[in-house]
């Protein structure tokens, strides 16, 4: 039913004894019952209760209860392993019961939603209650809650957007914060607001679950100005496995990695296996390469089985059965995993070995030119240091970097390396709540929060005073990053909702190409280039999705095979119609008309372009050269078409466009442009606001732009402009990866 370990009430039978079984239930005064639904507990409940009082936390249970009852706001500390993350929520939820829930119910965060979803599974089998309805969990497009539920796990993010509607959360008695060292941006949102909102709800409880590295910041974000101590509970961290560190640097860290997994497996040591690499990308390479090395091992060797386990993978870790007499033949699991999988539910009886390749993959936003770029880095200290607790006592850890490596002690808060665009655009609707400014615990970069409300600014989402526009406050309902909401919204005005609301879902979703086995590259191209369209990869989405709906209308074919026979992934088209069903429910919510399909008429295709131009404006690039090379006008940075484009080189059948918008930059080993569709230059200078285009830093293209605009003006200074160029050598050609910084001066709104 669920997994970890969590909550109970007073012990209610003596310490010495055994746990009850089924044969101790008769039909007298002797059944106890459930607080939460007023059954007897299971026999199954006394199983698990032995299990959670030999958790680290059970021991600060009494500690524990007498601070949440005398303080608004508890910090608990402490390691993997310690059962902070299923038995704390449990007490709360006790904790609400006694006053009869009048203050509310209890939410516990977590950072990505299949950690939300096991907890949840797992609190509700220690409770002995139903999943889904005295324990439930909310993620990004799934809820499983009733309105008997009194705790409810949810990714971070969600919570923040229930504050739109209830901006003092006054629905929770207790608001758990857990694995606040991952410092994700909605996490340090949420940290920084609670802080206000103590201040507003005497009667509200607040708890922090996290790390060593990160309590001292936080006692003095929340206490530095504060004469009141805030409790700290610090959990007894389980004994460390045996630590091997390698001698050499870890450049070759991920065949290593592979290499140690077989070796571990040639011992016939017993044991599971997690192995952490430096992105999600490593770890399905990783699981191809094991599935094939697992067929050639002996046959006395028994079987290998990797098992995929990264953040935001959906299912929980397969349950492998073994035969009686068979122990040489048992299966091995091999768990494969990424950055902040620390915290994830594992099987910890079964895990003996970590290998940790000490890097990480982050992805990291620069304001100046709008581009993310893939950084590889070492982990932190506080990384390591979970990461050793995971195969307990009597295990080994494989450390694959020198023991004196210098290991930052924290990673770098999100909220510093990531476009908060968006986070401005929810604060900017907050204000409108009346809920004071976000206290941060560390404050977003300058550079960073200029180009937000820059950006805002721009898509018409401010007024003149800086507060959110009406456009700004219907784009803060819709569930998208704010130009795709834009875009949205202007497909209302030009007939062709039911086409973006496609474009949005799929881009929203994970991408829907599948990478083709070895040897299949040419199939794959093949395949994909059947839903090519002339028009650009925004159509060739359309294309696809509306290709997958066919397939299931189809009841005698399988929508799961066909994805498989053209090289797509399922689940990322279930994703993308998950997410487009709850797009039209927002734009039925908030009464916003929606265009019957005309995709493929000539006007259709002009209206999405049109649409797609009033939200992504900023992003719009041109090929100087004829070759491929697209000179981004914001910018002035050069870059490459991706290898899935339509125009790209797997494809021959389209020529390249001069000019074109994009969905993302991505500024990195291939320095590409991804997702572009066609555009005409008189359409973008229709779309884009003029004090947009009059900021653009000065190039050939921009002059190009102008006399489109101003023709007879233009002329008057054209040879002027060309002398300045040729001397100062500003032909767009020539740029390349220069960077001219940006203006932030406040422009004057339309």
């Amino acid at each position: 039913m669920s997994e970890e370990t969590n909550s109970a009430e007073p012990d209610i039978y003596p310490e010495s004894e055994e746990c009850p079984t089924e044969d101790y239930f008769g039909f007298g005064d002797d059944l106890e019952l459930n607080q939460f639904d007023g059954l007897p507990f299971s026999s199954r409940y006394y199983e698990l209760l032995k299990h959670r009082k030999s958790l680290p936390v059970w021991k600060a249970r009494g500690e524990f209860e007498d601070a949440l009852a005398n303080n608004q706001l508890v910090i608990v500390s402490g390691t993997a392993n310690t059962g902070r993350s299923t038995q704390i929520p449990q007490w709360c939820a006790e904790f609400c019961l006694s006053t009869q829930y009048q203050h509310g119910m209890v939410v516990c965060t977590q950072t990505n939603r299949q950690q939300a979803v096991d907890l949840a599974l797992r609190v509700a089998d220690e409770m002995d209650v139903n999943i889904g309805h005295e324990v439930g969990y909310t993620i990004p497009l799934e809820t499983c809650c009733s309105t008997d539920t009194v705790l409810r796990y949810c990714v971070d993010d969600l919570l923040l957007r229930e504050m739109m509607s209830d901006p003092f959360l006054e629905h929770y008695g207790v608001i758990i914060i857990d694995q606040a060292h991952d410092r994700t941006v909605s996490t340090d949102v949420l940290l920084g607001l609670l802080k206000d909102i103590l201040l507003q709800r005497p009667e509200l409880r607040v708890v922090v679950l996290t790390v060593p590295p990160t309590t001292n910041k936080l006692l003095s974000h929340y206490g530095g100005s504060s004469s009141s101590i805030i409790p700290l509970i610090s959990l007894e961290a389980s004994s460390p496995s045996e630590v091997i560190h390698s001698n050499s640097g870890n450049k070759d860290y991920f065949y290593s990695a592979l290499r140690l997994v077989l070796e571990i497996h040639r011992t016939k040591e017993d044991g599971d296996v997690v192995v952490f690499f430096a992105s999600a990308e490593e770890v399905h390479c990783a699981h191809s390469i094991l599935q094939r090395e697992g067929t050639r091992l002996g046959a006395g060797l028994g079987p290998m089985v990797p098992v995929v386990l990264c953040t935001g993978q959906a299912g929980s870790p397969p349950v492998l059965t073994e035969q009686p007499g068979q122990d040489s033949n048992r299966s091995r699991r091999v768990f494969l995993s990424t950055q902040h999988g620390e915290d994830m539910w594992w099987p910890m009886e079964s895990v003996n070995f970590v290998i940790d390749t000490g890097v990480q993959k982050r992805m990291v936003y620069n304001p100046r030119i709008r581009a993310n770029s893939e950084v590889l880095q070492p982990i932190s200290q506080c990384q390591a240091d979970l990461r050793k607790q995971l195969s307990g006592p009597t295990g080994k850890c494989f450390c694959l970097y020198p023991e004196d490596s210098h290991l930052p002690a924290e990673n770098s808060p999100r909220i510093l390396e990531s476009n908060i665009t968006p986070t401005v655009l929810f604060l900017k609707r907050l204000d409108i709540a009346g809920l004071g400014q976000c206290d941060f615990i560390e404050r977003p970069d300058p550079e960073g929060l200029m180009q937000a409300l820059e950006e805002l600014d721009y898509l018409a989402a401010l007024d003149d005073d800086g507060n959110l526009s009406e456009i700004g406050i219907i784009m803060s309902e819709i569930s998208l990053e704010p130009q795709m909401a834009k875009a949205l919204l202007a497909s209302c005005e030009y007939d062709c909702v039911c086409e973006v609301l496609t474009i949005a879902a799929m881009l929203s979703a994970p991408s829907c190409f599948l990478q083709p086995p070895a040897g299949m590259t040419h199939e794959a191209v093949q395949c994909h280039r059947k839903f090519q369209h002339p028009e650009g990869d925004h159509f060739t989405l359309i294309n696809i999705y509306n290709a997958f709906k066919q397939s299931q209308r189809e009841q005698y074919f399988s929508a799961k095979k066909w994805c498989q026979d053209y090289f797509l992934d399922h689940s990322a088209l279930k994703t993308a119609e998950a997410i487009r069903a709850e797009l039209s429910d927002t734009l039925n919510r908030i009464e916003l008309p929606i265009s019957e399909p005309s995709f493929g008429t000539k006007a259709n295709t002009h209206n999405i372009k049109r649409a797609l131009l009033a939200g992504f404006f900023m992003q719009i690039a041109r090929d100087v050269d004829g070759s491929g090379n697209y000179f981004m006008l914001t910018h002035k940075h050069v870059a490459q078409l991706h290898l899935l484009s339509s125009y790209g080189p797997q494809s021959h059948k389209l020529g390249l466009p001069e000019w074109v918008v994009y969905h993302e930059y991505t500024l990195s080993e291939n320095n590409c442009i991804r997702t572009v569709s066609e555009i005409s230059p008189q359409v973008f200078i229709q779309m884009a606001p003029l004090y947009f285009f009059y900021n653009l830093p000065p190039s050939e293209s921009k002059d190009i732009l102008q006399d489109m605009l101003d023709p007879h003006g233009s002329r008057k200074t054209k040879e002027e402009k060309q002398n300045a160029a040729a001397a100062g050598g500003s032909s767009d050609a020539d740029v390349g990866c220069v960077v001219v910084p940006q203006t932030y001066d406040r422009c004057v709104i339309q």
